[in-house]
């Protein structure tokens, strides 16, 4: 006679693989969104970065301009 435990954890064991196979799928699916997601941001990105560094620029330009205009 077959131990009725062995057969239930083996049923068991299966379904955890069967989700786990699911879950790593959808995990790779949802890594291929996140990168698309990246790319479609790259000009973003960039455009933020020269954005900040327009604005550090005219901040410095700003304040240089005070300083040499107090003295003169």
């Amino acid at each position: 006679m077959e131990n009725p435990h062995a057969e239930r954890q083996a049923v068991l064991l299966e379904r955890i693989v069967k989700n786990a196979s699911v879950c790593t799928e959808m995990m790779m699916e949802m890594n291929s969104c996140v990168e698309e997601i990246l790319r479609a941001n790259a000009s973003v990105k960039i455009a933020a970065e020269l954005s900040t560094k327009y604005r550090k620029n005219v901040q410095y330009n700003l304040e240089a301009t005070k300083q040499s205009g107090a003295r003169g």
